[in-house]
């Protein structure tokens, strides 16, 4: 066995496993079976690891100090898959993004700055820099606050996020295939979609025209609707040149996003609680690793902004918008994003997440690794 020093972190409505890049194995090829190792993977449980049989708690960040003028840390995302022998390193988690500020000062790679340190993040996954704003008191990160996200019980110290030139993140382009609207042909017919790569890429669906209300929770969803959801990503994982289309979801099963979106209605969200058409700009229901996201993931809210001010897609012919805040109505509640406008052009956008240091120790893997410095 190989003993390794983890600390685990909620950040947003995500929690994952954070890990010194100096204690990663030398060999980068013996990365992906650390880190299924690590988390139990396969399994559907993971019981055999830190896992959390789920995608939202199958996450690992890997922090390094930057020797980048424009970062303070390095920071690589990767999401391990539970059912396959697989981790994807294609794009970033912007909820796992807001702990590794938090992170950062507390394991002293970031000198704190009272009573705001601002942290540059650069996403080794998409090539993008993130500013996070983290509240410190007395020399440490300050957790307590009255700051509240939508699946996240309790409240918290803000982070804010901002995610500047984020455009082309996994694709390098901010329309991967050129075309604000793609006609996707599929086994229901042909559908018009939006693929958009802000902060990650998605695949843009109006619920309509799937057959879909759009204010569907998590677990009403049947198999063969999945099954379509699954169908129409692989089409656009091959149109934005991610994989083929029949080795989508082996190749790159995170990028892009299902995303179905619908125009603002009334509703009860997850918790039971109604929301209002006009507390919304856009209802937005987000697969993730190929099953329905209890929430929304902060780099999909982003590349949601950014669509709707990018001419010509679904949403910018969806959304009628007042103001530099979008409200997105997900699951389980309404997340908002703010947007920093240039010329009428979205030069950066910003959202809230809040964070929590949960866990300091060592994990035991099962087989043996030479790493860079070894416990």
């Amino acid at each position: 066995m190989t003993r390794i020093p983890v600390t685990v972190m909620r950040g947003g409505t995500s929690k994952g496993v954070f890990i010194n890049h100096e204690e990663m194995p030398v060999n980068k090829s013996d990365w992906e079976p650390f880190l299924l190792d690590i988390m139990g993977s396969p399994d559907q449980r993971q019981i055999d690891g830190l896992g959390g049989a789920n995608s939202l708690t199958s996450k690992i960040a890997i922090i390094k100090k930057s020797d980048l003028e424009k970062a303070d840390v390095d920071y690589t995302f990767a999401q391990v898959s539970i059912s396959e022998s697989l981790v994807d390193f294609k794009g970033n988690c912007g909820n796992i993004s807001s702990a590794v500020g938090p992170y950062a000062i507390e394991q002293g790679i970031v000198q704190p700055v009272e009573p705001v340190t601002k942290v540059r993040i650069y996403n080794t996954n998409t090539k993008k820099v993130i500013v996070a704003e983290v509240e410190v008191e007395n020399g440490k990160v300050k957790t307590e606050g009255s700051c509240m996200i939508p699946g996240v019980p309790g409240t918290g110290s803000p982070i804010y996020l901002s995610f500047e030139n984020g455009e082309g993140a996994v694709t390098g382009k901010l329309l991967p295939t050129g075309n604000a609207i793609d006609l996707l042909q599929t086994s229901i017919g042909t559908i018009k979609a939006s693929i958009v790569d802000v902060g990650n890429p998605l695949v843009f669906v109006k619920a309509g025209d799937i057959g879909l209300k759009g204010t569907e929770l998590p677990h009403e969803y049947t198999d063969k609707q999945l099954k379509l959801f699954e169908e129409i990503r692989s089409i656009a994982a091959e149109k934005a040149g991610l994989a083929p289309q029949n080795k989508a979801t082996k190749l790159s099963p995170a990028v892009p996003k299902m995303t179905i979106v619908a125009p603002p209605m009334d509703h009860r969200d997850g918790t039971g609680r109604e929301k209002a058409a006009s507390q919304m700009d856009v209802l937005i229901r987000m697969m993730s690793m190929q099953k329905p996201h209890q929430t929304l993931a902060i780099t999909g809210a982003i590349c949601t902004t950014a669509a709707i001010y990018t001419k010509g897609t679904l949403l910018s012919e969806m959304v009628q918008l007042k103001g530099d805040t979008v409200r997105l109505a997900h699951p389980m509640g309404i997340m908002e994003t703010s947007v920093d406008l240039k010329d009428g052009q979205v030069n950066g956008i910003k959202v809230v997440r809040t964070a929590r240091l949960i866990f300091e120790g060592f994990v035991y893997t099962k087989h043996t690794y030479d790493v860079c410095l070894s416990s």
